[in-house]
């Protein structure tokens, strides 16, 4: 007669939690891939209008802006499942 403390592994229940997280929600996608596109049409608005679109005060800066905005759009890629 087996008691119920002599359970193997396979017997034992398994836990509700588990270490690997789900998949992404539905709008990760898009807010991903919105970002690194809105950064390169900032960049692409700033040559192609003479560097005075998109804020005509930042002159260089709007290219760091671009570029920013793409970053974190490639830094939610390491979050993507």
């Amino acid at each position: 007669m087996a008691r119920s403390t002599d359970r193997t592994k396979s017997e034992r229940p398994v836990s509700s939690t588990s270490s690997e997280p789900g998949p992404n929600p539905v709008w990760f996608k898009p807010i991903m891939f919105g970002f690194m596109l809105i950064g390169l049409i900032w960049i692409i608005v700033y040559y192609v209008s003479d560097q005075q679109l998109p804020v005509a005060d930042w002159k260089y800066m709007n290219i760091v802006a671009g570029f920013g905005i793409m970053f974190v759009g490639f830094l939610m890629t390491t979050r993507w499942r």
